[in-house]
C-alpha cells in the first residue's frame, strides 16, 4: 500500500510539474511532459520502473474505467439537434473501419506475427477499451497499450500543424477524438470547449462501435 502511494505521488508530482510547461509549449502534450518527468524521479530515486509499474498499475487500470465513464459529463452538454447526422455516421464508419484496416494490413505486409497484428487493430479506441478488445482478440496487452499511446502522441503532437487552416472547432475536435483518442480530446479541450466536447463523441462513439463489430468480425474470420 504504501509502495502504491508513493508510486501514486510520484505521478501526481509530474502532472503537475507538467502543467505549467504545457501552457508554455502547448504543442507538446502534458502526458508527454509527465512521462519525462516520471522518468527522471524514477532514476533520482533509483526505483527500477518495473516496481513502479507493480505499484501503481492496478490502481490506474481502476481509474481508466471511472475516466471512459466521465466522458458521459461533456456528451450530455452537448446540443444533438443541428448536428448533420448522415455526415457524421459517414465519417465514423470510415474513421473506425480505416483505423482498423490501415494499420493491420501494414503489420501483415511486415510479416509481424499474427497476434501481435490483432493488437494493432485496437489503434484507434481509447485505452480501456483497447485492453478489453485486445482480451477477446488474444493479442499481447502490453503492445495494445503501446501502440494506442504511441498514436495518441502521435496525432496529438502533428495535429496543430495538421488543423492549423480549420477554423470550426467541431471539425477539428471530432477528428483529434477520431485519430488520437484521449490524448487527442485532451488537446482539443486545449483548443475550446466546443472542440473538446467534440473530440469526446468522436472518440466515445468510435471506441463503442469498434469494439462492437471489430471482435466480431474477426471471430468470424477466424
Amino acid at each position: 500500500m504504501f509502495s502504491t502511494l508513493i508510486g501514486f505521488m510520484i505521478t501526481l508530482f509530474a502532472y503537475l510539474c507538467a502543467k505549467p510547461i504545457n501552457k508554455k509549449l502547448p504543442q507538446i502534450p502534458v502526458i508527454v511532459i509527465s512521462m519525462i518527468f516520471v522518468v527522471v524521479l524514477l532514476l533520482l530515486f533509483k526505483i527500477p520502473y518495473e516496481q513502479y509499474q507493480q505499484d501503481v498499475n492496478t490502481l490506474f487500470n481502476h481509474l481508466l474505467g471511472y475516466v471512459t465513464v466521465a466522458l458521459a459529463i461533456p456528451l450530455a452538454t452537448m446540443r444533438y439537434d443541428d448536428l448533420p447526422l448522415k455526415a457524421m455516421l459517414g465519417i465514423l464508419l470510415f474513421a473506425s473501419f480505416s483505423a482498423v484496416a490501415i494499420p493491420m494490413s501494414l503489420a501483415y505486409l511486415l510479416h509481424i506475427a499474427q497476434p501481435d497484428i490483432m493488437a494493432y487493430a485496437t489503434r484507434a479506441v481509447t485505452t480501456p477499451i483497447a485492453i478489453n478488445i485486445a482480451h477477446l482478440l488474444n493479442s499481447p496487452i502490453s503492445l495494445t497499450i503501446l501502440i494506442v499511446i504511441l498514436s495518441g502522441l502521435i496525432g496529438a503532437a502533428f495535429s496543430p500543424f495538421i488543423l492549423r487552416n480549420i477554423n470550426d472547432e467541431r471539425a477539428s475536435g471530432l477528428a483529434l477524438g477520431l485519430a488520437a483518442h484521449a490524448i487527442g480530446t485532451a488537446q482539443a479541450w486545449q483548443r475550446g470547449s466546443i472542440a473538446g466536447r467534440y473530440a469526446a463523441f468522436g472518440m466515445a462513439v468510435n471506441a463503442v462501435f469498434t469494439a462492437i463489430w471489430l471482435p466480431l468480425f474477426i471471430h468470424f474470420l477466424q
